[in-house]
């Protein structure tokens, strides 16, 4: 059995499907590319995928994992450029890797995320910011199964500032930046969160829904703050050749191989 681990995006007006959408869709990409999917056991055998924290409803996504297995080998680039062929635009797999380590969930460890405020002015956005930064607690509320549920949104924000609007995006109406790394912590702290632990300590509230996009996820390191590319061990393990090319190239007559 292969194991491959692909990234991919959510983006465009496709941040507005559901998880349960994407699995549809991405199981459609798999019959639809003929991959060789193992099954699991039971009465109403499934195709072995496993999704690691998928981002919520709505957002927009850069980096988002998945996991899958495999009953036969296969190149991990061609697997990527089929299933991309069956995917919708918005839906695109961005890289695919072959597992050669354990534990890929255990490495999505923080969040780098976006968001774009609409009709709040950067300087605004900075004292907001400021405030909360200092802050050493940040209470907030969010609506859960068992009723209204109270937590600490600051200590899961591990860093968190505004900018203005880049050049790429001109507009007649003001415009802030935001950009946080949020640890993954019980219960987990998501960008609305910080959003109303923003109004909470500074007022801050946007006229329009935050635009807000995850652009990382993976190990967080603390010594440098960054949040790192969580395939990057399994690139590191892959052997510098195919087994089966360096078996032919080890076995063959003097001179019989060029460079």
């Amino acid at each position: 059995m292969q194991r491959i681990r692909l990234r991919y995006t959510k983006r465009g007006r496709l941040r507005f499907t559901s998880h349960r959408d994407f699995q549809r869709a991405f199981e459609r990409a798999l019959r639809r590319s003929e991959v060789p999917m193992a099954y699991s056991a039971g009465f109403t055998p499934h195709p072995k995928v496993s999704y690691a924290n998928a981002a919520p409803t709505g957002t927009g996504s850069e980096a988002e994992f998945l996991e899958i297995a495999l009953t036969e080998a296969r190149d991990p680039d061609l697997l990527r450029e089929l299933l991309n062929d069956s995917l919708p635009d918005g839906l695109d797999i961005t890289d695919a890797v072959e597992a050669r380590t354990s534990g890929l969930a255990e490495r999505l460890t923080a969040s780098v995320w976006e968001m774009r405020l609409d009709g709040v002015e950067p300087d605004e956005a900075r004292k907001a910011v400021d405030a909360f930064n200092a802050a050493e607690s940040v209470e907030v509320q969010r609506k859960a199964k068992n009723g209204i549920r109270t937590f600490d949104a600051r200590s899961a924000v591990a860093d968190l500032q505004a900018f203005d609007q880049p050049a790429d995006r001109p507009g007649d109406k003001p415009c802030a930046i935001l950009r946080l790394v949020v640890r993954h912590v019980t219960p987990a702290v998501r960008p609305d969160d910080v959003l109303s632990g923003l109004r909470a300590v500074a007022d801050l509230a946007p006229p329009v829904p935050a635009a807000v996009t995850r652009l990382a996820q993976g190990l967080f390191d603390e010594e440098s703050g960054t949040v790192t590319d969580p395939l990057a061990l399994d690139r590191e393990a892959a052997p510098t050749a195919h087994p089966a090319v360096a078996a032919a190239v080890a076995t063959a007559p003097e001179g019989a191989v060029s460079a």
